[in-house]
């Protein structure tokens, strides 16, 4: 790949990346067993152009997902850096041809190191200590920003008085020699000729905490740790030259390798040493560990002084010291012990090595000739606390577990098949050993990368076993477990005395477990369990167990300090699964020994708190001290489960995010009779029904505060539940359960707003977006403020419409319409699909052009209430008047809803008697139709009617639709019915027909549609069309009736003539 002159350098990330930098190239590629490097991950990179040779160590990764070392490679981003400064920015890996180059203002020196800090942003230093702070903007341009030095809290004093404090203002003279990130505080440390250096860094800002004069104390310490047993010690120390060569971070503080030689030595020789000051703040602290290596080359000169070291965080005193010749493995000699100190060359015909890092808590080296090279101890000290790994070790050594591996292939299916529940144990005390690889071999052997889906299925039965076995595990090396432990229990044990000791060397297990099925690729591999009867996703299972774990071990605090409360529960839990509990052993003993059922305690808390309240008198201060202390418990172990599973989420992190998972339903969100959901309604419930009457204001106070914090928890479980839910696919169950957590909220939070304790039912329902609550809450309040704040901060979340709908439900529609001009906008939108109060709104902002449309548009589809439709029109009407109208507009407004009115007058004009005869109420009678209206004002129970209310029947006629109604005929109902009005009896034969009929209601609704202009022969029916009507059969038995019928016909027609 390379030429012998081609200069080679390697870096190798935590993350299980490396790259190799080779002239203008550069090669990425990932390594580790993650789901990624199945994929066989790797990017070949063009640098920027430059005229010195680029360094691995000007390379730096950052990782945009939070899966860390699982992430996508779409989720890598790169720099690089030429010595000159030319910074080159690959946003995405998977886009190798993607980048942009960005000048970096160094002050005229070289580069030397870049290190990428969380999120995207990197930091990049020059060999004279200029830093400067790369990130791209929301565009992907790169921006640049120069670290200010000397700005911390000390900044402002002088350098003589700084030095009181061993603190100095920088040098201008300054080289620098190493360059740290510490993820876990978001802290950068500096590493020069003369100052270790620490700043604080966040996503905007950076902030210099401390810059350490280092030359005088180490110096002394380091002389002292060498040359002290020196007779002439005084006369040698003067003469004693030291270089800092690089930093890293430990498990016991910042570990700085030096190099220290005296010119006047014979044979001069450079002795390494190893420092370790532990980061206190500032000032640092004075006191540090010296330790002095046995590697001692002879000295040459400063400049070939080119050692740096690799520390594994997890190694305990591990470390590894490195020049392109060897590796020299020592001790940073702050742990009990020592580990061996060997020397292994890379002295082969063009072998060196290139380039050294950590990945998966190993030193790793890239060797030219070997390439990567993984060191491990033969007898690797376990991360496991000591008091756990001999007992680990001798009994799964007893169960032959280590003899089985050692066998043939075919034998170890055969095992595995067996029982491969101890295989996983074993392959797990490997990898808590260091072995790495023999744990993966092991695993890949029970579990083969490529098996099917049955396969998987075992796989969440025995990782489960194993992690139940981890929580579950008997202390047998706890003499008075000796006959108590069951022989199959064999494969873990605890050595601790101490219950609280055992829960937490419980808890580190667990998470070394956790990380082992990371570091095997078998997490990812998880699929579901059953769980309380149903499935759950198995890595939810795993975490469950760590959250039980937390909470059993703050159950144990408790039982310290309430002994009494916390034993009578345990033994009621005990007595109900029928336990013996040995002589040899206490029933907390037995109880804490099984974490996976800790629950169990809470309904057994229940039962001797019913008892207490039952049997000792409410006067007396441990009636209520009981319901406070179990509150107390319940609480702090919830929120501790609550914790854990938030602040280790990461942990137990899903990599392939489309994964489709079962609902999850916490065990903090258990239901049925003993479930936690249960226990805290139960709870709820005597707080508020029984001790909170009796209470002082005191206890009062301490019992809200403990109500909110048990609800708190009741109402997180329903939000995890919901959201483990997917919406659009599991739409019924989601909707179900929303309403059953909508009603159960309201049920808990609303006594809080009866007893006036606003701020706790505040606190909750902003915090769960309980709406209806909070509006509640406001109008009990009248605190108007309050409400806008709301509409604000939950603006996305349509709290305004909630509001609105809440106002029209209570019918508080003033105070719906009396919003401030900053909802106005919020409520028109509202009010759209709410016309009959929008066009309020629009009188109320003075837009009386839209409330007159609204208002007409209201009123023509107004079909129920007279009243109501007349009342809009009118409305209309005045909008129509009061607006910006042109005045032909508004005119043309006006005529058409007068045409309306006028036609609304008909049914305004009936007569009274008429509507009490039909039990019609003018306010509230229905809107008539023409029809209607004609029959009600010629039916027989009018029987005031006369010529007008004919006259309006007739007019009625034009409102009607011809094609529906046959008008005619109508007409001819209308002048039958008002022939009939009259009795035509008193006509004799002699009598002048004219005059006979002058008086009746026919002849006077002939007169007045004569006097409006009516032609009667084009508007009357035909008299024969009359005559033949069964209606007039009465009147058409009178021989005179027709006489007199055709003779005024033939009259009023000529009258026209």
């Amino acid at each position: 790949m390379a030429e012998a002159e081609d200069q080679l350098t390697v870096r190798i990330d935590e993350r299980g990346w490396a790259w190799l930098v080779c002239g203008e190239k550069l090669i990425i590629w990932k390594i580790g067993q993650t789901a990624v490097a199945k994929f066989s991950v790797c990017k070949e990179l063009q640098l920027p152009p430059s005229e010195f040779s680029c360094l691995a160590d000007l390379v730096a990764i950052s990782c945009q997902s939070s899966a860390g070392d699982v992430a996508p490679v779409q989720a890598i981003s790169v720099m690089a850096v030429s010595r000159e400064g030319t910074a080159r920015y690959w946003p995405s890996l998977a886009h190798e041809g993607s980048y942009s180059d960005t000048a970096v203002d160094l002050c005229g020196n070289l580069s030397n190191f870049l290190i990428a800090l969380k999120g995207s942003g990197f930091v990049l230093s020059s060999s004279k200590n200029h830093l400067v702070r790369l990130g791209p903007d929301s565009s992907g341009k790169l921006q640049q920003r120069t670290l200010q030095q000397g700005q911390g809290v000390l900044s402002g004093i002088g350098r003589r008085v700084s030095s009181l404090f061993g603190m100095l203002a920088t040098p201008t003279d300054v080289t620098l020699h190493s360059m740290l990130w510490d993820k876990e505080k978001d802290c950068l440390y500096t590493l020069t000729s003369s100052n270790v250096n620490k700043w604080e860094v966040d996503e905007n800002s950076e902030r210099q905490v401390f810059s350490w004069d280092i030359s005088r104390i180490l110096k002394e310490n380091i002389s002292d740790a060498i040359w002290g047993s020196e007779s002439n010690y005084e006369e040698i120390k003067a003469g004693v030259n030291v270089k800092y060569l690089d930093l890293q971070l430990g498990q016991d503080g910042l570990v700085i390798l030096a190099a220290a030689w005296h010119p006047r030595d014979t044979p001069c020789v450079a002795y390494y040493s190893l420092v370790t000051v532990e980061d206190q703040g500032s000032p640092m602290s004075d006191e540090l560990s010296v330790e002095v290596t046995k590697y001692n080359p002879p000295f040459q000169s400063e400049e070939l002084l080119n050692c740096q070291f690799v520390l594994p965080r997890f190694s305990g005193q591990a470390a590894y010291l490195f020049t392109e010749e060897l590796v020299f493995a020592c001790s940073t000699g702050t742990g009990r012990g020592a580990v061996p100190e060997e020397k292994i060359p890379f002295s082969f015909p063009g072998d060196r090595l290139l380039g050294a890092g950590c990945c998966a808590d190993l030193p790793v080296f890239f060797s030219r000739n070997s390439g990567l090279l993984a060191v491990v101890a033969r007898e690797s000290a376990s991360i496991l606390p000591e008091d756990m790994e001999d007992s680990l070790s001798s009994s799964v050594t007893g169960a032959a577990v280590e003899a089985t591996l050692l066998e043939s292939s075919s034998r170890m299916e055969t095992i595995a098949q067996e029982d491969k529940t101890t295989i996983l144990k074993a392959a797990f005390l490997r990898f808590c050993r260091r072995d790495i690889l023999g744990a993966q071999s092991m695993v890949d052997e029970i579990f083969p990368p490529d098996s099917d889906l049955d396969a998987d299925a075992e796989l969440d039965r025995t990782v489960t076993q194993v992690s139940v076995d981890l929580v579950d595990d008997y202390p047998s090396s706890d003499p008075r477990w000796a006959e108590s432990v069951p022989d199959e229990t064999v494969g873990f044990s605890h050595t601790s005395l101490i219950l609280l000791h055992q829960l937490e060397d419980k808890m580190k297990a667990h998470c070394f477990f956790i990380d082992f099925l990371h570091q095997v690729g078998l997490f990812e591999r998880l699929g579901t369990a059953q769980v309380r009867g149903i499935p759950q996703a198995t890595r939810l299972l795993l975490c469950e167990h760590g959250e039980k774990l937390s909470a059993a071990i703050v159950l144990k605090n408790h039982h310290s300090k309430l002994p009494d409360l916390v034993n009578a529960g345990i033994l009621i839990a005990l007595n109900k699964k029928g336990t013996d509990i040995p002589l040899s052993l206490t029933p907390a003993d037995v109880f804490f020994r099984e974490v996976s059922q800790i629950d169990s305690i809470f309904e057994c808390f229940l039962v001797e708190e019913e008892r207490v309240l039952k049997e000792v008198h409410v006067e007396t201060v441990e009636w209520a001290q009981i319901v406070v202390d179990l509150n107390n418990i319940i609480k702090d172990m919830l929120q501790a489960a609550g914790q854990y599973r938030q602040t280790q989420a990461s942990r137990y992190q899903n990599a392939d995010s489309s994964k489709k998972e079962p609902e999850y339903i916490p065990w903090t969100a258990s239901s049925g009779v003993a479930g936690v959901r249960t226990v805290i309604v139960r709870q709820h419930e005597v707080i508020l029904k029984a001790v909170y009457p009796q209470a002082d204001t005191v206890l009062r106070n301490t019992l809200n505060e403990q109500l909110v914090a048990l609800l708190d928890s009741y109402l997180d479980g329903y939000v995890s539940q919901l959201r483990s839910l997917n919406r659009l696919s599991d739409q019924e169950r989601y909707n179900n359960l929303e309403m059953e957590y909508t009603q159960k909220r309201s049920d808990l939070l609303s006594p809080l707003l009866s007893l006036g304790q606003y701020q706790w039912a505040a606190a909750l329902a902003e915090k769960y977006c309980d709406f209806d609550i909070l509006v509640q809450l406001c109008e009990q309040t009248d605190n108007q403020s309050r409400l806008q704040r709301y509409m604000t901060k939950f603006a996305d979340q349509y709290f305004s419409d909630f509001l609105f709908r809440w106002y029209m439900e209570k019918g508080k529609r003033g105070k719906l319409l009396s919003q401030p001009i900053s909802q106005h906008e919020q409520l028109a939108s509202f009010l759209q699909s709410h016309e009959h109060l929008s066009w309020l709104h629009e009188i109320n902002i003075q837009d009386f052009e839209k409330a007159h449309k609204t208002l007409y548009a209201l009123a023509n589809t107004e079909t129920r209430y007279f009243a109501k439709k007349k009342t809009l029109l009118s409305l209309s009407k005045l909008a129509a008047l009061a607006s910006d109208f042109p005045e032909d507009l508004v005119q043309e407004k006006v005529e058409e809803i007068a045409e309306q009115e006028c036609f609304l007058l008909h049914q305004e004009t009936l007569p009274k008697q008429l509507l009490d005869e039909k039990q019609l109420i003018p306010d509230t009678m229905p809107l008539l139709t023409a029809h209607n209206l004609i029959n009600l004002y010629i039916c027989d129970e009018n029987r005031r009617a006369n010529e007008y209310d004919f006259k309006k029947a007739l007019d009625l006629l034009e409102y009607i639709d011809q094609e529906e109604v046959d008008i005619e005929a109508l007409k001819c109902d209308i002048f039958c019915k008002a022939l009939q009005r009259d009795d035509w009896s008193s006509s004799d034969g002699n009598d002048d027909p004219i005059e006979a009929a002058k008086d009746s209601i026919f002849i006077k609704i002939l007169q007045k549609l004569i006097k409006e202009g009516i032609s009667l022969k084009e508007y009357l029916p035909d008299v024969k069309d009359l005559l033949q009507s069964e209606e007039l059969e009465r009147l058409l038995a009178k021989s005179y009736f027709e006489f007199v019928l055709r003779a005024n016909y033939e009259h009023y027609q000529e009258l026209q003539m």
